[in-house]
């Protein structure tokens, strides 16, 4: 882990030089010219908060958890399992996305009949592809006795990985009931996991709450029991029958470690929109807006976080608060013959699931502190600039446009740092980027530390606020 001295560290101005400001603003004129994807930065997003989503698959940056994935051999239910079973498989669903004009399925999931007129509960990462390419994909229900029929999707919650659906022909059946928020869980308590794993047959899966996950962004019910692929979707009961969860995830090479979205999301999403008129266009837009309000959120909150100290003897490194992160150090052995270092990575173990290939919302940072004086100035300098020149920052692709940075030297009380800042813009998601600073000391002849900080789908308002609050944790340890 990260050092341990968790001490505020003083709130210190710090302004960005003119240059850099101007360069920060011309990435935004650049990203305009080539796509019109920029966010002026005068026009902040409203503060107001929505229930929106976990991601369904990992980022390549937190690789922890993924789509209700964790094969293992089922094991014997008990009569309470067999019960609960019988009374739910009435209003099991399997869902399905398959192609527009075909038969053939692109993916599967689970489902769940919240109301009399045929309302579904899923994950939105189980008809996101419908969701965004309603052109091309359809959505059906297999139920457990072999009915099925097609689906109409009215809404969905991103943040919470969660979708709304309906089926028109599954009129007065019986909905499962969510449990009352009044009567929470306790940890150890028997909940049952419900759903089709691997496209096989409908399932039970017993297991335990253990609460919530700690240092989330948002809520997860943490769950002792196997959720495998397929599952997702599906209901999660405590022995009443009462919805308590919907599988959204598992660890990947754990045993018995799988997450849930709480009723509560699920619940509100219906009351919100049981009536809404189904969604027939790609809908990029609502997505868009969605996120929007959830990064606004998220990076009010990790700005009221004061920096930590990294208790380095030279620099004072900025390290977040671990409310919501997860911070890992590592470095050299004492006995290391060249050169020495320290590193602190901290980062969101969950993002917001967009499609198959692209997450979004989520922060990660890191800092190096190097010693080279084993080396000397002219071997620490060459290293020392590989290590700023090795890091990518991403390029061109469908989902977003090539990199901007701009590169200038600013003063922070005095330490002299080389930043640079850089901007992508999304393609589809317009006003968001994902932002990347780098900055480097550039001080001392076998001394130095270099920082990252990456903010993925912020807009480019708070892009700038967070360049500014990252710069603002770099200083001298004392005074000089």
């Amino acid at each position: 882990m990260s050092d341990p001295d968790s001490r505020s560290m003083p709130r210190q101005t710090l302004r960005l030089t003119p240059r850099l400001l101007q360069a920060l603003l011309s990435v935004c004129l650049a990203l305009g010219l080539s796509g019109g994807l920029c966010l002026p930065a005068q026009a902040q997003p409203g503060r107001a908060t929505a229930p929106a989503a976990k991601p369904a698959a990992t980022p390549a940056a937190t690789a922890v958890v993924a789509p209700a994935a964790a094969a293992s051999a089922p094991a014997p239910v008990s009569a309470t399992a067999r019960r609960v079973y019988e009374r739910a498989r009435g209003q099991l669903l399997q869902i399905r996305t398959l192609l527009k004009n075909q038969d053939s399925q692109a993916s599967v999931g689970s489902g769940f009949v919240v109301s009399e007129d045929g309302h579904v509960i899923t994950n939105y990462h189980v008809i996101s592809q419908f969701a965004l390419e309603p052109d091309r994909y359809r959505l059906r229900y297999a139920g457990t006795e072999g009915q099925g029929g097609a689906l109409e999707l009215l809404d969905f919650d991103v943040r919470r990985d969660l979708a709304l659906l309906r089926v028109a022909d599954l009129k007065n059946v019986p909905a499962m009931q969510f449990r009352p928020q009044s009567q929470p869980l306790s940890k150890g308590d028997r909940i049952y996991s419900m759903g089709n794993p691997h496209d096989v047959a409908f399932a039970v899966v017993e297991g335990n709450f253990n609460g919530l996950v700690e240092r989330s962004f948002d809520a997860l019910i943490y769950y002792s029991g196997s959720i495998n692929s397929g599952m997702s979707g599906g209901p999660v009961v405590d022995e009443d029958g009462r919805v308590v969860g919907v599988n959204v995830s598992a660890m990947f090479f754990a045993q018995q470690m799988s997450f849930l979205v709480p009723a509560e999301y699920a619940e509100a999403l219906l009351q919100r929109s049981r009536n809404a008129k189904p969604i027939t266009q790609a809908a990029w837009p609502r997505l868009t807006e969605q996120l929007k309000r959830y990064q606004d959120e998220l990076v009010g909150r990790f700005m009221e976080q004061p920096w930590r100290s990294a208790g380095h003897a030279r620099y004072q490194l900025p390290v977040p608060q671990e409310q919501f992160m997860r911070c890992w150090g590592r470095g050299t052995p004492a006995d290391s013959k060249g050169l020495e270092f320290q590193r602190s990575q901290c980062r969101m173990e969950h993002a917001v699931f967009i499609n198959g290939e692209m997450q979004t919302g989520y922060l990660d940072m890191s800092h190096e502190a190097y010693d080279g004086s084993k080396l000397g100035a002219l071997r620490f300098a060459r290293q020392y600039s590989n290590s700023f020149r090795n890091e990518r920052l991403g390029r061109d692709d469908r989902d977003r446009t090539a990199p901007f940075c701009k590169e200038d030297f600013v003063q922070r009380d005095g330490l002299p740092l080389r930043a640079v800042v850089c901007l992508r813009a999304y393609r589809k998601l317009s006003g968001l980027h994902d932002l990347s600073v780098l900055v480097t000391t550039v001080d001392a002849d076998t001394e130095g530390a270099l920082g990252r900080f990456d903010a993925k789908g912020v807009s480019f308002a708070n892009a700038i606020k967070l360049a500014d609050h990252y710069l603002k944790g770099f200083a001298w340890s004392t005074p000089r």
